[in-house]
């Protein structure tokens, strides 16, 4: 393994494990402190340490959520391939571990002044946003939370269909479900807040990462940018002859398709070889093929 690869590979552990700790973050101090249900394996681990005391002794939600992932990540691994299987399994552990860790972090004090003076809305908002951001974060790094975030990516492997909408989908059940317990129909809507915020989220941050720009480079010096763009930032550069019209010259247009967040990588290499090329930039709605996002099979 190169030292590149090697790089790469604990960037994406770093930043799936900064996810996961937004994620157990939003339940730990916004969620479950108001005794609200909401989605996915956490949600059926809420709903047993509710049913069996909550905060005065009830199952913990960690042992809930380890047990039942440790079941589902047998079915991501034959669907979705050893990668994303030993992503899981450390997002697992990690999860775990953090369920078990944060309530220790996170002072009593603020949890406590933090909900005196807000609603259970508020914090239902606050803890989807966490959640959310936290299962967002991992899924561009090729992780999981585990749960119905499994099944999600599985969906979403041969189906065009967002993870968010098929984990709030499965939500729905997991949060109904929680009136035999509290018999409180506020409960459910706030259960449904949450996942709904979480949804949300997901989608903003995932289609905020696939988000591509299609520029065109017009310059003297294309052969030294496309060198750079092609070699330094490993995209893909396509030279075109182009006629400007009012001077009946020709020259080369340099054509690229890339991630909005590789832009600005671009920009510097234009910029270091030649301060006055003309650069055209638009966003496109999608780029299907080698190096983007690929057709889903019907």
């Amino acid at each position: 393994m190169t030292s590149k690869k090697l790089f790469s590979y604990i960037k994406d552990y770093f930043i799936i494990t900064i996810g996961l700790f937004l994620y157990t973050s939003g339940w730990v101090a916004f969620i479950l402190p108001k005794e609200i249900v909401g989605g996915g394996v956490s949600g059926i681990g809420a709903l047993i340490n509710y049913a069996t005391g909550g905060a005065n002794g009830g199952f913990p939600v960690a042992y809930t959520y380890f047990i039942i992932n440790i079941v589902l990540l047998l079915l991501a691994v034959k669907v979705l391939g050893k990668g994303f299987g030993a992503k899981t399994v450390y997002a697992i552990f990690i999860t775990t571990f953090f369920f078990s860790v944060v309530p220790h972090i996170i002072p009593k004090e603020f949890i406590t002044n933090f909900h005196e003076k807000n609603s259970e809305l508020i914090c239902a908002i606050i803890g989807g946003a966490f959640s959310g951001a936290g299962i967002g974060i991992s899924f561009t790094r090729g992780g999981s939370t585990g749960g119905t975030d499994i099944i999600a990516l599985i969906i979403n492997k041969y189906r065009d269909i967002s993870p968010g909408r098929v984990i709030l989908y499965i939500d729905i059940l997991i949060i109904g479900s929680s009136y035999f317990l509290f018999y409180d129909i506020t409960k459910i809507i706030y259960g449904y807040v949450v996942v709904g915020v979480t949804s949300y989220t997901i989608d903003l941050i995932l289609s905020g990462s696939k988000q591509s720009v299609h520029i065109f480079i017009f310059s003297k010096h294309y052969q030294k940018i496309a060198d750079r763009i092609t070699n330094e930032l490993h995209r893909g550069v396509t030279v075109m002859t182009a006629q400007g019209w009012y001077t009946k010259e020709e020259s080369k247009v340099l054509m690229i398709l890339a991630r909005k967040y590789e832009s600005p990588d671009i920009y510097r290499v234009i910029r270091e070889e030649d301060k006055d090329a003309f650069i055209s930039v638009a966003s496109v709605m999608g780029v299907y093929g080698k190096g983007f996002e690929q057709f889903k099979k019907k």
